[in-house]
């Protein structure tokens, strides 16, 4: 199964979250982790991993925060996972590092290699600015409450 981590989830949804603030100033990391009910710890250390893969740029200070380093439609999602996940695998032999007892007779090691390729494409070509410019779920309905009098 093909799965994000909660830090890749938390990754992007502060990357929207910056991509939609725009030129409105930095957000912190307990700001972000309190609208989306995050732990502020586990947000902060995404965001610093962010930093540090030149995704985000961070400022100190009473008007500090995080911001996007660059324009939305130049980061991809894949740039965001992988900063947060590292390489894209979809087998243990997806890596140069990673063989297994089957590697010389297997035979969908490269049909394998082609899906990830095209997954990573995919990823590549969906763009914060895209992911940004979807349209914010609307609110779970709640049940109608009936006020009966007697």
């Amino acid at each position: 199964m093909l799965r994000l981590s909660k830090k890749a989830d938390y990754a992007l949804i502060a990357m929207k979250h910056l991509a939609l603030r725009g030129d409105r100033g930095s957000s912190s990391a307990r700001e972000i982790a309190g609208l989306y009910d995050i732990p502020i710890e586990l947000m902060a250390k995404v965001l610093q991993r962010l930093v540090r893969r030149g995704l985000l740029v961070s400022q100190q200070g009473t008007r500090g925060g995080y911001h996007l380093s660059r324009a939305p439609i130049q980061i991809s999602v894949a740039d965001v996972i992988q900063a947060i996940e590292g390489p894209v695998t979809v087998t243990a032999c997806s890596t140069d590092e990673g063989q297994c007892e089957q590697f010389s007779k297997c035979n969908v090691r490269d049909p394998l290699f082609r899906v990830r390729e095209r997954i990573l494409a995919a990823l590549g070509e969906c763009t914060i600015a895209e992911l940004a410019a979807d349209p914010p779920s609307p609110a779970p309905a709640r049940p109608a409450v009936l006020h009966t009098h007697l």
